[in-house]
């Protein structure tokens, strides 16, 4: 169990890494989806990767649903809201310092509960600090792409559903592939795309 000060840290970081990942989804006018994706890849990369790497597995932004709660909420409210958050001075900087501070002390506590030396705690922290701007910065380019991620989401979701139902992995899994290409393919063809936030343009 984290502890609650820790804890609250951690989400005010996922916070303000989420709302810096959703505000440069909404400025390269990415659809719904794609905010969504974004804000959760931005609030959560660092210290998925933090876990993963001091054996604190499965990672607490998979395993606890507050974040992926605290992720979507900020996505959410920045997607419907964009234009009261761009009225902060430069907000995608301004949350990414917030969450790159938040992240950075919490990474190296948490490595230090783990057992790591003050190099790797040091290292460690500055990497759960910088994983999310990072994953934000990747992705971007992705998800600009028609239903790129959605028919992702689908084909995952396929196999999951056929293993709470009990059906042969086998089939289920080329069902899921399948359906994945197929939403992929059709919206190439058909220019399919989620609603997008339209920001004004910025002076």
């Amino acid at each position: 169990m984290t502890p609650l000060p820790v804890l609250a840290l951690d989400l005010l970081g996922t916070f303000a890494f989420a709302i810096s990942g959703a505000t440069a989804g909404v400025r390269k006018r990415l659809d719904l989806f794609g905010v969504l994706v974004l804000s959760f890849a931005a609030a959560t990369a660092g210290g998925i990767t933090r876990d993963f790497l001091i054996g604190a597995t499965p990672p607490v932004a998979l395993a606890d649903w507050r974040y992926l709660a605290v992720s979507v909420l900020a996505g959410l409210a920045t997607f419907l809201s964009h234009e009261r958050v761009e009225r902060l001075r430069n907000p995608v900087q301004l949350f990414d310092a917030i969450g790159l501070g938040l992240f950075a002390v919490t990474g190296a506590g948490k490595a230090l509960e783990y057992g790591l030396g003050p190099t790797g705690a040091v290292l460690l922290g500055m990497l759960s600090g910088i994983g999310g701007g990072i994953a934000r910065d990747v992705l971007t380019a992705v998800l600009r792409r028609e239903l790129y991620a959605v028919a992702a989401l689908l084909g995952a979701a396929c196999v999951v559903v056929g293993d709470a139902l009990s059906w042969p992995s086998a089939p289920t899994a080329i069902g899921g592939a399948l359906a994945c290409f197929a939403l992929r393919f059709l919206a190439i063809r058909r220019g399919w795309q989620l609603p997008v936030a339209r920001p004004r343009d910025r002076q």
